[in-house]
């Protein structure tokens, strides 16, 4: 299974809930930035989606909870595509902790590649397909 490290951050006090541990809207936060990092080395670059007119959009997220993470804390998250299609890219991300290495948290999602002027899905180009064959091993 290849992972291409796709975010590397630390987890500030500001990010903590009541029970002192980091609030799950900041996993999301983290991931999310993980997956624009990830698309980008496929190929849907902030660049392409500006000429193109193209975007991706989440209609599916499946996050795990491994292990609590706290203030200070320094993570790593490590990314693969898992599977394509015409329209869509399942992937998944896994979140570390940068100086133990134990997994924290895990997250699936499927994006669908979209027409940002009329609001509907529309085909991958085959270059981002081939990309994510090539880097992953598809």
């Amino acid at each position: 299974m290849k992972l291409i490290e796709t975010y590397r951050g630390v987890v500030y006090p500001g990010q903590l809930d009541h029970m002192g541990h980091m609030n799950v809207q900041w996993y999301v936060a983290k991931f999310d930035e993980a997956t624009w990092h990830l698309t980008a080395a496929v190929g849907i670059t902030t660049q392409y989606m500006r000429e193109h007119n193209r975007g991706m959009a989440a209609v599916e997220q499946i996050t795990r909870y491994r292990l609590e993470v706290m203030s200070g804390d320094l993570l790593v998250v490590k990314s693969r595509v898992i599977e394509t299609s015409d329209k869509t890219i399942r992937f998944r991300h896994e979140m570390y902790n940068a100086e133990s290495m134990q997994e924290v948290a895990n997250t699936q999602i499927v994006g669908v590649h979209i027409d940002r002027k009329i609001r509907k899905s529309c085909p991958l180009p085959q270059s981002v397909i081939e990309k994510c064959a090539e880097l992953f091993d598809l």
